[in-house]
């Protein structure tokens, strides 16, 4: 097996004259925009998207443009008849389906160790006469490596910050548990102007907080002082963030508090963003933000067209000067070996070397045992699907290998015992052969109980992994039309939710202080 053979098994990619356009640059630079522009003025074309979220979103834009577009995704396919466009998640990149544009965003995503093979795969192997990829510099080298060894054509354009982004003098006051704190309106006049508004929010303002507790704490404060609030953060469904997006960008409320969801390619009209930390766990460690990270998250400051310049700010001095040290550093850039996933191609290949038909046994040997002497390409890590795959195993042994395959990269959280139970009703239902019904809605669906905030967002969980199901195995995850309007029913709940649930007391940095200067 030979991993440097990747390309050629995009047969139609490699038989076109493909062209590459590299927009790179940092966020509020309009990368993609004018990407987007070019795909609308295409004949034919695909948009790749890194989040469900921003697919419906161009999905919706070309429509109101008056161009028909499908949608695509893991947990839907909505096709427009007579349509010559498609917005697609990333890893539902079609490579039998030859488009005039195509638009791969968020490029950087190559470096997730989870996720970053869907872009390797789309880079080499969209069909597309004109590919842009946009995003981050920091996988450039990478990038030009790869199109050189495939002889293709590509050229670079670097883009700048439309409006200018200013690191503010001053931490902001934190919003206390207890006690009341004035609101402050957002002109961005003068020094005495940004030194009264260091004292807490303004209008425009976006907090960026990295724990769903800290998000609904944070939130609930600054509902208390008489602020309304949008709130997003990763538990939440995408028809959720979409309308909390919507009511920060009409007016509809004022500040919005946010994880670092905020980052990946939301447009909003945020003046201000505001660290309340720069510490997040990765997954191994609590750590200090990087340069990357710290620009995406605070490019978002200043939309072009709204604001003349944007600000970001931070609860804490030392997380203020890390902040600002991180923008005024040299913009990282990595070297790596592009990430490649096994195929069902590939799956079968090894089972058959190993005499093996262990879905787990088979991706573990892949992600780890094969050898690849390629400069371009590694194996990735796979280590959710690896333990999904081990459990496939030994819950349904007799099913077959595309069948384990299958169910092993289904989008389920490991870590998380309750998406994992479900998960394994899911496949008990499979190899059974019996038609499994949609979860069914709990009487406090027609509630605004704050209580039952995080049941509703594990059923949301659960609508999803049904949906993606529903389109792989349909004679046994049969209510797929219902889906739409039970994910509508939940969605609307936790909206309601949001805007009266009270936070948990303390935050992180409440709670466990500031780590020392060594861990950042």
């Amino acid at each position: 097996m030979r991993l440097g053979d990747f390309p050629e098994m995009f047969s139609l990619a490699r038989g076109i004259r493909r062209h590459l356009v590299f927009r790179l640059g940092p966020t509020n630079s309009g990368k993609t925009h004018e990407a987007l522009e070019a795909l609308m003025e295409a004949r034919s074309g695909v948009y790749l998207a890194p989040l469900r979220l921003l697919a419906m979103e161009v999905r919706d834009r070309l429509m109101n443009a008056g161009i028909p577009c499908n949608l695509v995704t893991g947990e839907e396919r909505v096709m427009v008849p007579g349509a010559q466009h498609t917005a697609c998640t990333v890893e539902m990149m079609d490579p039998t389906m030859e488009v005039r544009v195509a638009v791969l965003d968020e490029i950087q995503m190559l470096q997730d160790e989870q996720r970053g093979w869907a872009w390797t795969a789309a880079l080499v192997g969209v069909p597309a006469r004109t590919l842009f990829v946009c995003g981050d510099a920091s996988v450039l080298r990478p990038c030009e490596r790869l199109v050189r060894s495939m002889e293709e054509t590509m050229e670079l354009e670097f883009t700048e910050r439309k409006t200018p982004l200013e690191v503010m003098p001053y931490p902001v006051e934190p919003p206390r548990a207890t006690g009341k704190q004035g609101r402050h309106e957002a002109p961005w006049r003068g020094r005495k102007d940004r030194q009264r508004e260091a004292q807490g929010v303004s209008k425009g303002d976006a907090v960026v907080a990295f724990t769903r507790k800290d998000v609904l704490t944070l939130s609930a404060r600054y509902r208390a002082q008489g602020w309304k609030v949008a709130t997003i953060y990763g538990a939440l469904a995408p028809e959720v963030r979409r309308t909390e997006s919507e009511r920060f960008s009409q007016g509809e409320a004022d500040v919005l508090v946010a994880t670092d969801a905020i980052g990946m390619g939301l447009n909003l009209p945020i003046r201000r963003v505001l660290f309340s930390t720069v510490h997040k766990f990765d997954g191994r460690s609590m750590r200090a933000l990087n340069a990357t990270e710290v620009r995406q998250i605070a490019g978002r400051a200043g939309r072009y067209g709204l604001y003349p310049k944007g600000y970001v700010g931070a609860m804490d001095k030392q997380d203020l000067n890390h902040i600002r040290t991180q923008l005024q550093s040299d913009a990282p850039s990595v070297d790596l070996r592009l990430p490649i996933a096994p195929s069902p191609e590939h799956v079968q290949a090894l089972a058959s070397l190993l005499d093996n038909n262990n879905i787990g046994a088979v991706l573990q040997y892949f992600a780890q045992k094969v050898a690849s002497d390629s400069p371009l390409f590694q194996t990735a890590g796979l280590k959710d699907a690896i333990e999904l795959g081990f459990c496939v195993d030994r819950l349904a042994p007799k099913l077959e290998l595309r069948e384990k395959f299958t169910f092993a990269c289904a989008p389920v959280s490991v870590d998380k015992d309750t998406e994992l139970d479900y998960f394994k009703r899911c496949l008990s239902a499979y190899v059974a052969q019996r038609p499994m019904a949609l979860p069914p809605a709990p009487s406090w669906l027609k509630s605004a109980s704050p209580s039952r905030l995080e049941d509703a967002e594990l059923l949301s969980k659960q609508i999803s992994l049904y949906a993606w199901f529903s389109m792989k195995f349909p004679q046994v995850f049969d209510q797929g039309p219902w889906l739409p309007e039970v994910r509508s029913q939940v969605s609307r709940f936790i909206e309601r939710s949001l805007l009266h649930q009270s936070g948990f007391g303390q935050t992180s940095r409440e709670a466990f202080g500031t780590p020392s200067p060594g861990r950042r």
